[in-house]
């Protein structure tokens, strides 16, 4: 693999963390500029749009990669499925979203529509990278009943009220990045980035609630130590 940093004057420690500061934080590119600027790293915040735009992919696929064997022996059992609507130049269209029992997302799949078609696409997106699910956790939308009739898994479907909580939370980080970025211009970059931002999300979540402190700890290091290490 050629080294991504080949032309860029400043060092790959600097460019990581400014991705991982406007990726990972409700944050604006300025905010992300200022925050470099107080470290003595004077860079616009044009330069960090242009970085995001560079290497935010390039992180997220080594991620996946990195992931990808544990991810699909774990996420074979439950996923939850939801969808929240998202105006892009005020249009609606939909994030469609697959989330595992352990609440790792999947998968983040943008569309126009909330029909059969729509909910047919996201699903073989999903299951092409991941296998098929024992068991399809979803609300009462008829586009996810009719899509897994045609796919032939309709019985693996549950639905039932608070069932799909799982899903519905998870949208909450993505709100929260949605109102910094005062809202999205495009289909193209709100796919971009929910896929780059799911990919970053699940790698610094470690589920605080669950772990002691000191073991807390020795996860976040780990996850920082690791993500200095991308296109390496």
């Amino acid at each position: 693999m050629k080294n991504p940093f080949r032309y860029f004057k400043t060092s790959p420690e600097i460019i990581r963390l400014a991705v991982m500061m406007y990726v990972r934080y409700p944050l604006s590119l300025r905010q992300v500029e200022d925050l470099l600027h107080e470290r003595g790293i004077d860079v616009s915040y044009e330069t960090v749009r242009a970085w995001w735009n560079r290497f935010g992919p390039v992180f997220a696929t080594e991620i996946r990669k990195a992931r990808s064997v544990s991810f699909h022996n774990s996420s074979q059992w439950r996923w939850h499925l939801d969808e929240v609507f998202v105006r892009i130049n005020g249009e609606i269209h939909y994030l469609w979203r697959a989330v595992d029992h352990e609440g790792e997302i999947l998968e983040a799949f943008v569309s126009k529509r909330r029909n059969r078609s729509a909910a047919l696409k996201f699903l073989k997106k999903a299951m092409k990278r991941y296998g098929s699910p024992k068991i399809i956790v979803t609300d009462k939308l008829r586009s996810y009943r009719a899509a897994m009739k045609e796919i032939g898994n309709s019985d693996h479907q549950e639905t039932g009220r608070w069932l799909n909580n799982r899903a519905e939370n998870s949208y909450q980080p993505f709100r929260r990045r949605e109102r910094a970025m005062i809202k999205f211009r495009s289909t193209k970059s709100l796919q971009k980035f929910v896929s780059i931002h799911s990919s970053i999300h699940n790698y610094f979540n470690h589920e605080r609630h669950l772990h002691s402190h000191e073991n807390f700890k020795l996860k976040r290091e780990a996850a920082l130590m690791e993500w200095r290490q991308l296109a390496a």
